[in-house]
């Protein structure tokens, strides 16, 4: 101990015996042999990770450490140790905070938060503090899950207390874990609700409803809703709450069936803590088909009002569901267009335009099913499937129809922006479509990306990563997210982390086509030239990158040095435009002359690309394949051209 007072940071570790003074009563000789093993089994533990053992007093210890990850890897050491016969029952609680350190002991909030912390644990249990799971989530070798915020006593504040969930430690009930808890939810997950009718063929309906609700939650101050796509990776699979929880990073999940039988619907739903799996509330409810959207609406109402903050008396009873259409026919032909365009299949996506196209034909005056057949008349265009200038003809027409409809559908914006960024090259036009967006859903995952796409295309690469790690907070599980995400770190040369993410998309689908590919390019210019050329190579003929398959490994070649292979690439592609004069191959004659250090050519090529407007030129300021470009005169009359 210091002969003064010292004020210092410190990881603070409580550690309690349950059933010591009624154990001393019992048999005095077998508690105290309980207490010399806890003290034995935790002084060589925080030998080991640098700690400090200030107090003992009866069945407890008072510790400290400098590193809140010390911290929790020994309270793991000691409670694997402790698991072992003869068992010692020992809860443990860990919180980060300033302390007061003097000769007579520690002192300081700190110190009382942590003493409160851990008499929420349980025998067997380790409990953290948030501050704590702060200081170790990005550490893979810990686990933990959030338990929900506790009204601790002599804290003025709730305090959201974690449990670590390695293996070999006790996670806690809800009923097991003693404190106030303050009910609250800040983040939701909307499970997909399952199909419970007898006809297979209303899961679109079931789908729809799921998305509906999704869209009518974001629209609540307060609450962070976890994105359709990430929810829907879900689908189908019989996994535990919690653990869907931990993987959202969400307080709550809302479940549930639809029953869909001619004109009358059931609809159970359950919302329930992510942590532990406890139900707050369930319901079922029996309506008319017609009653669907008051259904809805009450169903998110029911949950904004479980809302603690920015939801006022007034705001309880407004209507978060506005009813976008009253014709029941035209919304069931448009929830069976979002079900196809969902898929992301040229198929699917033809079949989501007709039935688009019947929901239009239902009801002329309904805004969604136009945006919606702009997005997939979109992806057609920018995939190839279709001429881009029918596609976007299309998509400006019917983007113009929506927002006369309804100047609130921030679909309709996203949609306008993408137009007239990678069509029309508007930078400003598309800048001011995105900010209306962002007025009316500034959280969508889709309006985050296209902000993100906005600033890669300006270089902008601090702007463009934060975007994107706000989208990933409702959009965890999402490849195209995610995609982004890493494209952002491939863009700014940071290309470990960018094949890192590239990897988890993969494990997420290991079909997903684009992840594949951006892997090989971040591996090309890292220049690890054998890998990136062995997954051009197995990427085979298809491709989701503007540059076709053969000119990737054709420049890869040349990056490698080897010229003669790249030169077989490039005789192979001259051959090819020949057969294909339909088919603009100019910017993979760029990319091919720029690998070869060809300047000329490259700059021929890439005013070519410019006349034809192919939207692979916008990333001409922020794509690594142009750096050897960036020096000749040239360039930047290019960028200029183009606007950026």
């Amino acid at each position: 101990m210091p002969d003064k007072s010292i004020r210092k940071l410190a990881a603070i570790m409580f550690t309690d015996m349950i059933g010591y003074t009624a154990l001393m009563q019992e048999d005095e000789k077998f508690a105290k042999s309980n207490r010399d093993r806890h003290r034995k089994v935790l002084n060589k533990a925080i030998g080991i990770h640098a700690g400090q053992t200030i107090q003992y007093y009866g069945d407890g210890t008072l510790s400290i450490f400098n590193s809140a990850i010390e911290a929790v890897k020994c309270a793991i050491e000691i409670q694997t140790s402790l698991q072992k016969e003869p068992k010692v029952p020992l809860r443990i609680g860990i919180h980060t905070g300033d302390i007061v350190y003097d000769g007579e002991g520690i002192y300081g909030d700190g110190v009382n938060i942590a003493s409160r912390v851990e008499s929420l644990s349980v025998a067997g249990s380790v409990m953290i503090s948030g501050k704590v799971f702060d200081e170790i989530k990005n550490h893979r070798e810990f686990k933990a899950r959030t338990m929900g915020e506790f009204q601790l006593k002599n804290v003025r504040r709730p305090i959201e207390v974690f449990a670590i969930t390695n293996e070999g430690i006790c996670v806690p009930r809800r009923e097991q874990m003693k404190g106030k808890v303050k009910e609250k939810i800040e983040s939701i997950a909307v499970m997909p609700f399952v199909n419970v009718s007898t006809d297979p063929e209303n899961e679109y309906f079931s789908d729809g409803i799921t998305e509906e609700l999704i869209n009518a939650l974001t629209k609540v101050e307060g609450l962070q809703v976890t994105s359709r796509t990430s929810s829907f990776s879900f689908k189908g699979k019989n996994q535990d709450v919690r653990e869907i929880g931990q993987q959202l990073n969400v307080h709550s999940i809302l479940e549930g069936s639809v029953r869909k039988a001619g004109k009358k619907v059931r609809i159970s739903a359950q919302l329930v803590n992510a942590a532990d799996g406890y139900h707050v509330w369930s319901k079922s409810y029996n309506r008319d088909l017609e009653d669907i959207f008051e259904l809805q609406d009450e169903i998110a109402r029911k949950i904004a009002n479980n809302l603690r903050k920015k939801l006022t008396k007034a705001e309880s009873h407004a209507p978060i569901v506005t009813p976008a259409t009253d014709n029941i026919e035209a919304y069931n032909y448009y929830l069976k267009g979002l079900y196809h365009s969902n898929r992301w299949t040229p198929e699917d996506t033809q079949n989501a335009i007709r039935y688009f196209q019947k929901s239009i034909e239902e009801e002329p005056e309904f805004s969604l099913p136009y945006s919606s057949m702009a997005s997939s008349y979109g992806l057609l265009g920018t995939t190839g499937t279709m001429s881009a200038d029918e596609a976007f003809m299309r998509v400006k027409k019917l983007l113009k129809k929506a927002l006369e409809l309804d100047p609130g559908n921030a679909d309709a914006y996203v949609g306008k922006a993408g137009s007239q960024f990678f069509y029309d090259w508007d930078w400003e036009g598309g800048w001011e479509n995105l900010k209306k967006a962002m007025s009316i859903n500034p959280n969508a995952p889709n309006v985050r990306i296209m902000n993100c796409l906005y600033y890669l295309v300006k270089g902008d690469f601090v702007n463009g990563l934060d975007e994107m790690l706000e989208a990933i907070k409702v959009d965890p599980l999402s490849t195209h997210t995610n995609r982004t995400l890493a494209d952002v770190y491939y863009f700014a040369e940071e290309y470990d982390k960018a094949i890192e993410i590239y990897d988890k998309i993969l494990a997420l689908d290991p079909t997903f086509k684009p992840a594949q590919e951006f892997k090989g390019w971040a591996y090309l210019q890292k220049g690890d030239f054998n890998r990136a050329i062995t997954i051009f190579k197995n990427l085979g003929k298809k491709t989701t990158h503007a540059i076709k398959p053969d000119t990737q490994l054709g420049y890869a070649y040349a990056l490698a040095g080897d010229r003669e292979e790249a030169l077989k690439y490039l005789e192979a592609l001259q051959k090819r435009a020949e057969k294909e004069e339909s088919v603009s191959l100019s910017i993979d004659f760029a990319t091919l002359y720029a690998g070869l250090e060809d300047l000329d050519n490259a700059f021929f090529y890439l005013e070519k690309c410019y006349r034809e407007k192919l939207g692979a030129l916008v990333f001409l300021k922020s794509s690594p394949i142009w750096k050897p470009l960036k020096e000749d005169p040239r360039f930047l009359e290019l960028v200029k051209k183009i606007g950026l």
